[in-house]
């Protein structure tokens, strides 16, 4: 069946219980709701069902209302939550960078395309360098400096932000800053971090100059979930370069700004395309 129109996303996770898939499947097929993409996942370590669908309506008079009202008690049968996206659906993303730029650019430039179906409505700093870059893009730019004796009210005011824009998912493109306890927790789930996969072996400055010195042979990065434990959140998405003796510092730091950047883009689609599912400490993601 081919249509034009838009899918929308249908999610939903549960007890690993007979019947799970066949409750939505059934469901659709019986609202004529055309089936265009599925994929599901049973973890047994978990015991936990998680299923993502996107499906075409029948008819123009499709209702999210009497979807819901007519789903609900099946649904309750097997302790199923769930929620259905609109193909019009563009989340709202805050960005927050420092002063490396490839990550922005990145974004800015897929956003700018349409290969990421989200707004831009603010980009916050801890330093003035990238407003230019903002402004070509027609987004206001917040520059709030930092130190540790200002860290509490900066944050607050990056709170502020976030809120006032009505941001419901914050990406961290290279903001080169420790956040506080309180701030891991407000953006817990929320909030989308990427660093090199060099950790924990280099940590600090220059990491890809201390990981030439001991001739690794590759690099790579990691997008996660921001959580309290910094650096190890729920993971979303990974990349690799394998690299040699004849690749100097500057060619790790190049490489790896580059795997850095494919990164956090596949892992900012995969969320916004309702295809990460939180299972405790690690994820279920249906790529395409």
């Amino acid at each position: 069946m081919k249509s034009t129109k838009k899918p929308w996303i249908f999610t939903a996770k549960c007890p690993s219980v007979l019947g799970t898939v066949d409750v939505v499947t059934r469901y659709m097929a019986e609202s004529g709701n055309y089936v265009s993409e599925i994929h599901s996942f049973d973890d047994y370590e978990s015991d936990q069902f998680f299923i993502r669908i996107e499906f075409i309506p029948n008819g123009d008079a499709f209702s999210e209302d009497v979807f819901a009202a007519d789903f609900q008690a099946r649904a309750d049968e097997f302790n199923m939550e769930w929620a259905l996206t609109p193909p019009d659906h563009k989340p709202r993303v805050a960005i927050l960078v420092s002063k490396y730029d490839h990550c922005l650019n990145d974004l800015l430039y897929r956003y700018r395309t349409g290969q990421l179906n989200i707004e831009v409505p603010v980009i916050i700093s801890n330093h003035p360098d990238l407003k230019d870059l903002a402004d070509w893009h027609g987004i206001p730019y917040y520059h709030l400096p930092i130190s540790a004796e200002t860290k509490p009210q900066q944050e607050a005011q990056v709170k502020e932000l976030i809120e006032k824009y009505d941001a419901e998912l914050v990406v961290l493109a290279r903001y080169m800053q420790v956040l506080s306890p309180d701030m891991c927790q407000y953006l817990d789930g929320k909030a989308i971090n990427i660093h090199h996969s060099l950790l924990p072996g280099f940590k600090g400055a220059r990491p890809y100059h201390q990981a030439w010195e001991k001739g690794v042979k590759m690099v790579g990065a990691t997008a996660h979930y921001v959580n309290n434990d910094l650096d190890e959140g729920p993971i979303i998405a990974q990349g690799i370069q394998t690299v040699d003796h004849a690749h100097y510092p500057e060619d790790l730091v190049a490489k790896g700004q580059d795997v850095e950047r494919v990164t956090l883009f596949n892992a900012v689609k995969y969320h916004v395309e309702k295809r990460v599912f939180l299972n405790g400490s690690r994820t279920v993601v249906f790529g395409r």
